[in-house]
């Protein structure tokens, strides 16, 4: 399993780790990734999830799952969260169809 957020795209990054003496040695630095059922709203189900905190976080402020997705770039997104985000718009387009 990759350690990469499914929203975000964050993943690990390279550093020093550095001692009290000043050596420098290199180092990796992993994202803080949580497993989570996040629900969708449009979909009326939950997804299981591999996340940053940092994406929880952005999730409740924007609101929920939903327009999370809407507003995140293709790139960053993993292509199972990609197929999601199209199932969420194609209901949202339906929606506002029946209107």
């Amino acid at each position: 399993m990759s350690r990469r957020c499914e929203l975000t795209g964050k993943g690990p990054q390279v550093g020093h780790k550095v001692s009290h003496s000043n050596r420098k040695t290199k180092r990796r630095f992993l994202p803080n990734l949580l497993n989570v059922t996040v629900m969708s709203d449009s979909l009326g189900r939950s997804v299981k999830l591999r996340v940053s905190a940092n994406a929880l976080k952005t999730i409740d402020h924007r609101g929920g799952l939903d327009a999370f997705l809407l507003k995140a770039k293709d790139l960053e997104l993993s292509p199972r969260v990609l197929e999601l985000k199209r199932q969420i718009k194609k209901k949202a387009a339906t929606a506002e169809a029946a209107k």
